[in-house]
């Protein structure tokens, strides 16, 4: 029986009451929070179906479809936010960065649901390295939407080009952690190293904010 919806119920009440009590800049980062949770849910719901349409296994739905998927659910909520409330460029980004935070936890209780935690070390590396990897797709989508976001020439090509690599990179993520052994951890501390490379030239990626 799947309890993926069960889980989710669980995890969002208090995350609903923090909502509720909470106030302004803190209550629009929870309720991001809780549409990455909610993207991941429903990607996982879009990639079954997909992969039953298809026909294709469980390996080549997580490898193939899950990437495209996923990339293209994280984005939908911060489109959503950009084009309605038009937000400033750090607000941008912290959106942005949550909702990956949102889908890299649930997706992190999912995998603890159906393996088990029984491995301390690697549960620890996995965490923390799918956290990081939804992280950086962020980071790879916010960088070029707040660069492109105001030449409308370059807007609509700019998010999809972006769009691609996010997913290449998550793809690529994905094929070395589902080996075993070295590529696996090799997988999980890509990502690592690429938030520390970016921590370290944040200012100069991100533009500065206007507000």
């Amino acid at each position: 029986m799947n309890y993926i919806e069960n889980i989710f119920v669980c995890l969002m009440a208090p995350l609903l009451i923090a909502v509720i009590c909470m106030r302004g800049r803190g209550r629009r980062m929870m309720l991001f929070l809780l549409s990455g949770m909610a993207a991941c849910l429903l990607s996982s719901y879009i990639s079954t179906f997909i992969a039953s349409a298809w026909g294709a296994s469980l390996q080549t739905a997580s490898l193939e479809i899950s990437p495209l998927v996923e990339e293209i659910m994280k984005l939908f909520p911060v489109q959503f936010y950009l084009l309605i409330f038009e937000p400033g460029k750090e607000e941008t980004t912290d959106a942005c960065l949550m909702t990956a935070i949102g889908f890299a936890t649930f997706e992190n209780v999912c995998f603890l649901m159906r393996n088990g935690a029984d491995h301390l070390l690697y549960l620890t590396i996995r965490g923390f390295g799918t956290g990081a990897m939804h992280v950086v797709c962020a980071y790879i989508i916010v960088i070029g939407i707040l660069r492109l976001w105001d030449r409308d020439w370059l807007r609509s090509a700019g998010t999809v080009a972006l769009l691609a690599i996010a997913i290449t990179y998550h793809g690529i993520y994905n094929i070395l952690v589902s080996q075993t052994g070295v590529a696996a951890y090799i997988g999980y501390l890509i990502p690592l190293f690429t938030v520390g490379l970016s921590f370290v030239f944040r200012k100069k990626l991100l533009p500065k904010s206007t507000e």
